[in-house]
């Protein structure tokens, strides 16, 4: 039988709606993938200036006015699954909140996005590029404050290693160069956009100008030149003569903290540590950092002798990572024992992973930094990295050093870049 002629367009414009679904999720699911490259351990940096593109191509053009907004949604939501399995690995880690946060960030995306293309449609795509990085960074500064979701992934992240071209960060933090890469991305989908519709016309949408397409792009490249000038001239700025200092982190394999570990004695875990400090010391290390709660009492008040006499065999200075149980609550501190067997003071850890159960130290909420003949040190523990504060808080206090005492897990530990510059 054939089928009447009048149902014959609404089954290919049906078609072509699934067709062009299917083609946006691949360009979201692309987005996804790029972005994971960009990021540790894959670390192909230069990916994240052009990461964004195919999901914004999906949501503006490819995809149907009324399901644009998946495109983002299934790009963010996949990029935070890829992104906090090689984190915590398979099994998730964390509270269920953590192992959910993916569909979580996917369904807040979804939700968000949804008026997006209306209002770009409407004002002909004039604030596209202002809009698109304003809202992505203003979030990034809003979640840099939210305990389970802190600097991880933040797109300025994927530069850890590339000192030339980070510097100018000291001055406009992390948040200026995420906005700079983002400004690149929305600028480049603008001008795809240009390019797409000299082909295409799927939907009765306004053309951008590509006049000013060309603009915002003389913007960003100007931008970059501005940029990438100014951190070449700080890079190369810095002294040729400074003072070098020999630092180790003593990583002994302890897979539980001191106060939980009922299998190790004390003693046997003082004894596996001090050996590595004397190692470290015989490569020359003046400072020696043991990680976060690698005791389980004070050194104030307990194995206080053996450490001053460690520290003055090593004339190294000993940063201890300890922590335990009191009746006023828990601590989770680092002190700094110097070579002449001085304690120079306490430092809470600011940031619990209440992610992972531990609460607030009773000592947290000081930041001191020590004159020591090294410079001027200072102490932050672990999750305190994944934030803003904590290191320029200290780093305006005169820190030139910061030891930071550490205790993650084995895929974490293994990935400890993803915030290496998040901090700065």
């Amino acid at each position: 039988m054939t089928t009447p002629k009048s149902s014959q367009p609404k089954q290919a414009a049906k078609g072509t709606v699934i067709a062009r679904i299917g083609l946006g999720l691949a360009l979201a699911a692309l987005s996804a993938g790029v972005l994971m490259l960009a990021f540790p351990p894959y670390d192909l940096w230069p990916l994240i200036g052009v990461a964004f593109v195919p999901m914004l191509l999906a949501q503006y053009r490819v995809m149907p006015r009324r399901w644009s907004s998946l495109a983002p949604a299934v790009a963010i939501g996949a990029w935070m699954g890829l992104f906090f399995t090689k984190m915590f690995g398979l099994g998730g880690g964390g509270a269920w909140y953590m192992r959910a946060l993916p569909l979580l960030i996917g369904g807040f995306t979804l939700l968000t996005e949804r008026g997006n293309r209306p209002f770009h449609e409407h004002t002909g795509y004039r604030w596209f590029v202002p809009h698109g990085v304003v809202a992505w960074v203003g979030f990034e500064m809003i979640r840099g404050f939210i305990p389970f979701m802190a600097t991880w992934a933040f797109v300025g992240n994927t530069l850890w290693s590339q000192t030339w071209l980070i510097q100018p960060i000291s001055i406009f933090s992390i948040y200026g160069l995420n906005l700079l890469i983002m400004l690149l991305n929305f600028v480049l989908a603008q001008a795809a956009f240009v390019l797409f519709d000299r082909k295409w016309r799927w939907d009765e949408v306004p053309a951008v100008s590509s006049h000013a397409s060309k603009r915002w792009l003389g913007g960003i490249g100007i931008a970059l030149v501005v940029w990438i000038g100014l951190s070449l001239g700080l890079f190369f700025s810095a002294p040729d003569d400074m003072a070098t200092v020999r630092i180790a982190a003593v990583q002994p394999g302890f897979t539980t903290v001191a106060f939980q570990d009922r299998d190790t004695p004390p003693e046997a875990r003082l004894q596996t540590l001090a050996a590595q400090t004397r190692q470290a010391a015989q490569r020359e290390a003046q400072i020696v950092v043991w990680h976060e709660l690698a005791l389980g009492s004070d050194p104030q008040a307990e194995h206080t002798a053996e450490l001053r006499a460690l520290a003055a065999e090593t004339d190294a200075y000993l940063v201890i990572g300890y922590g335990f149980e009191t009746e006023q609550g828990f601590r989770n501190e680092a002190t700094v024992l110097t070579p002449s067997g001085e304690f120079l003071g306490i430092y809470g850890k600011a940031h619990p992973t209440v992610f992972g159960g531990e609460p607030r130290g009773i000592n947290a909420g000081t930041y001191p930094v020590y004159d020591t003949p090294l410079g001027r040190l200072a102490t932050i523990i672990c999750y305190d990295m994944d934030f803003t504060d904590v290191s320029r808080i200290v780093a305006g206090q005169g820190a030139q050093l910061i030891a930071v005492p550490s205790h993650d897990g084995p895929t974490i530990a293994e990935n400890d870049t993803l915030t290496k510059i998040s901090q700065i």
